[in-house]
């Protein structure tokens, strides 16, 4: 449901943006580093909204990128750190046949 609302947003906001660019025809003068040129103003405005999605889906997948890399690392860890079950179970075998030796040994005496 949560992805359903954010694509319905999502939509909207792209129609209330291309409206207004679409309003807004008029040339405008755009300044360069290097000269200037007149671009019509549509042009302007779904160029930049295009650009600051780029930018920020950029900077948004790249920290997906290194917050998997940081489960990698720490699902690693983890497994490391785990102890090993069969040796568990080695120790309470142990530890079970020492109380069975231990009854044994008072019931004969």
């Amino acid at each position: 449901m949560k992805g359903q609302w954010g694509l319905i947003i999502g939509i909207v906001v792209v129609l209330v943006i291309s409206i207004f660019a679409v309003i807004n025809v008029d040339p405008v003068e755009v300044n360069y580093l290097f000269g200037q040129n007149e671009w019509p103003l549509v042009l302007v405005i779904i160029g930049s909204v295009l650009m600051g999605g780029l930018i920020v889906g950029s900077v948004g997948m790249y920290k997906i990128y290194r917050l998997q890399q940081q489960v990698k690392r720490l699902e690693a860890e983890n497994n490391q750190l785990k102890p090993d079950t069969s040796e568990r179970s080695r120790v309470k075998e142990r530890h079970k046949n020492k109380k069975d030796v231990d009854v044994s040994e008072s019931e004969q005496s």
